[in-house]
């Protein structure tokens, strides 16, 4: 018995010290080596405050700031603190209900989790900032984390800088985890292509919280903070007085004006219009102003200048005559008998606007009067060359020509979203024309035409390539980034000097150059500077549209191309001004205003008068309200077909989510669902089907 005794006394000694073994390694576990419950410590005391990066700015050539930073704030919430905040205080605050505030935190905790901060509300006006910073001890897992804010201080140049906007998923899964929710990237122009240079690097602030969750000083003296590094700046080539007159001249018109300087490739100027005021989007209404922005069928938010597709017409004719000097078919002394029609391919086209004898009795001439029957000829010529033994070697040989002009592949500008244009090559024809082809099929690409297209920025630069007789550098904005090290090759490939003509001698030039002088001198071009050589080329091109259905005859584009002065080229431009007649009626006067405006430094008083005329004149394509009546109607006739039960439509305005259109033409569109759509020429004034 007492050994039994003895023995059970020994079990329990053992559970007892086992026991204590437990808690022992447990303790040691909790307090040495897991962190967990040090971690919850710090979430309840200490607040990691996120300090953005001020994203770097942008100067233009005269070294004015024409995109800098502010300061507002985004409320941050970290839902798992959250459990007791005043939340029906939080909503009147905020102006929203609580059904809207069950949608947030529901996301909050799907993105970003719900250990981590996540944006609630950002940009907050400064007047809700205020009432928030007053009470923001009421909503525990609320935090205000200041945030730099992009500013437009001269209104201009949306196009070119582009805006920023809050990492998606798609955005941050491409980054590898880089990008979080919260931070904000450059989503066009130049801040999306400069990211990597203007983004910075993003720092954290840890701040000691006392028990009402207010924020009471820095964690042990910020000793684990870190600073945020601000972006690089860039230095670019644009004259913001410049740009600020070609929107100004644009304004109420569809085309774009891009302006060069042939010695370096550095862009100067280039609008789009219809343009829009970069500061919409930035700050607390931005979301709506976009919205605004991408339902207009005018397209606002589209860069004309990189991503419109425009025959070049006549201002083409100067480069196909250089291809066939190159090739050496023609020389500048070379002549055609042109009788005011083309005749070469039996037909009579195309007709031209001289007849009189002599009027392209050399290159010179031939462009001072632009000939159409001498470039088709010349353009022939050259497809035609013996040399390559088929027309469709020789037309690959040309279409390489103009490819190194830049034509049909993109510039490689610093912008993204450039579009290519096009030069067609032989497998468009031979699926066109079943592989039954010749120099005469296509012959109006000799005059810019058939199936050619290209941007206003390709035009400029191909005005370079005359300017500087046979080269070119790659068009580009940036020309330096502050704190540029060895390591940064962003900006290697604008300076590397083109040769794309090498054959060429410099009378031939000279004949080129005096053809295009003569455009200008001869003629009553609206492009004259008194003083100042101007070398340029009228373009006019037919235009038509397809509109439900039926074909629309439009007013034709005016494009015009030019560089100055001739004997030290420091500027070339292309207009283009859309169904608003021949190019010398307005693609040349802003041509010519805007060249003294640089060359001058100043415009006279007479001639700022011209630019208010320009200014003031709209020329909006006519067919524009009523494709925005077709757009807005295809959307209200969606919105109320998938809202037409009437429990339905109450449940979604009960979201206060609006319908997919402007609030102002809401009433309207409703009421015109069901409607007949009226025969587009009601819409389009003087035109022909």
């Amino acid at each position: 018995m007492a050994l039994f005794n003895q023995s059970r006394s020994n079990i329990i000694r053992l559970i007892f010290l086992g026991l204590f073994l437990i808690m022992l390694v447990q303790l040691l576990n909790l307090q040495i080596f897991s962190g967990k419950y040090q971690q919850l410590a710090m979430d309840n005391a200490v607040f990691p405050k996120v300090r953005y990066p001020d994203r770097g700015i942008i100067f233009d050539r005269k070294n004015r700031a024409i995109l800098n930073n502010t300061i507002m704030y985004d409320l941050v919430v970290t839902p798992n603190e959250s459990k007791q905040t005043d939340t029906l205080n939080l909503c009147e605050i905020l102006g929203i209900d609580t059904a809207e505030y069950k949608k947030r935190m529901l996301e909050a905790r799907f993105k970003n989790g719900p250990y981590r901060p996540s944006i609630f509300e950002d940009l907050l006006t400064p007047e809700l900032h205020a009432r928030l910073d007053e009470n923001i001890w009421k909503f525990p897992g609320f935090a205000l984390v200041e945030r730099p804010v992009r500013v437009y201080p001269f209104n201009a140049a949306a196009h070119i800088l582009g805006y920023i906007g809050e990492a998606d998923s798609g955005i941050i899964k491409r980054s590898r985890g880089f990008y979080r929710m919260g931070d904000y990237v450059g989503r066009s122009g130049l801040e999306s292509y400069y990211e990597s240079v203007l983004m910075g690097q993003r720092g954290v602030q840890y701040m000691i919280k006392d028990n009402r969750n207010r924020l009471v000083g820095s964690y042990e003296n910020g000793k684990f903070d870190t600073a945020a590094i601000a972006g690089r700046n860039l230095r670019t080539s644009i004259d913001m007085d410049l740009q600020q007159l070609a929107e100004k001249l644009i304004n109420n018109k569809v085309g774009a004006v891009v302006a060069l300087d042939p010695k370096t490739g550095g862009i100067l100027a280039m609008a789009s219009g219809p343009t829009y005021d970069p500061n919409s989007l930035t700050g607390p209404n931005k979301q709506t102003n976009y919205s605004q922005l991408i339902l207009d069928v005018a397209g606002p938010l589209l860069n004309r200048a990189i991503q419109g597709n425009y025959e070049p017409g006549s201002t083409f004719k100067p480069l196909g005559a250089l291809v066939a000097l190159d090739e050496g078919v023609i020389t500048p002394s070379y002549g055609y008998p042109c009788p005011g029609r083309y005749f070469g391919c039996g037909h009579g086209k195309p007709a031209c606007t001289h007849k009189n004898p002599g009027h392209a009795a050399n290159l010179r001439l031939a462009i001072a009067n632009s000939c159409n029957s001498y470039f088709v000829q010349v353009y022939r010529m050259a497809v035609d060359n013996p040399e390559y033994k088929g027309v469709k070697k020789g037309y690959e040989k040309w279409r390489d020509y103009l490819n190194a002009f830049g034509l049909g592949q993109r510039t490689g500008v610093d912008l993204t979203s450039e579009l290519p244009g096009l030069i067609p090559d032989t497998s468009r024809y031979n699926a066109v024309y079943r592989g039954s082809w010749n120099s005469c099929t296509n012959l109006t690409l000799g005059i810019g035409q058939d199936m050619m297209n290209a941007t206003p920025l390709q035009m400029a630069n191909a005005m370079c390539i005359i300017a500087n007789k046979g080269s070119y550098y790659t068009p580009h904005f940036v020309r330096q980034i502050d704190g540029q090290t060895a390591t940064d090759t962003i900006l290697n490939k604008f300076k590397l000097k083109h040769e794309v003509l090498t054959k060429i001698s410099d009378d031939a030039y000279e004949a080129v150059h005096a053809g295009m002088q003569q455009v200008i001198d001869g003629t009553s071009s609206r492009a004259k500077i008194p003083g100042i050589n101007i070398c340029g080329k009228t373009g006019t091109a037919e235009k038509y549209r397809i509109i439900q259905g039926k074909r629309i005859k439009l007013e034709d584009n005016s494009v015009f191309v030019c560089f100055a002065p001739r004997e030290d080229p420091k500027i070339a431009l292309a207009v283009v001004v859309e169904n608003s007649g021949f190019g010398n009626t307005w693609a040349a006067p802003i041509a010519g205003l805007m060249m003294e405006k640089y060359l001058k430094d100043s415009l006279p008083a007479e001639r700022l008068k011209e630019v208010d005329r320009i200014a003031h004149s709209s020329l909006m394509p006519s067919y524009i309200p009523y494709l925005q009546y077709i757009e807005d109607s295809a959307r209200a006739a969606n919105w109320l077909e998938r809202y037409k039960d009437s429990s339905a439509i109450k449940k979604f305005q009960k979201t206060r989510t609006r319908p997919p259109f402007p609030r102002s033409r809401e009433k309207a569109i409703k009421t015109s669902v069901g409607f007949v759509i009226p025969d587009p020429r009601l819409f389009i004034k003087n035109t022909t089907v």
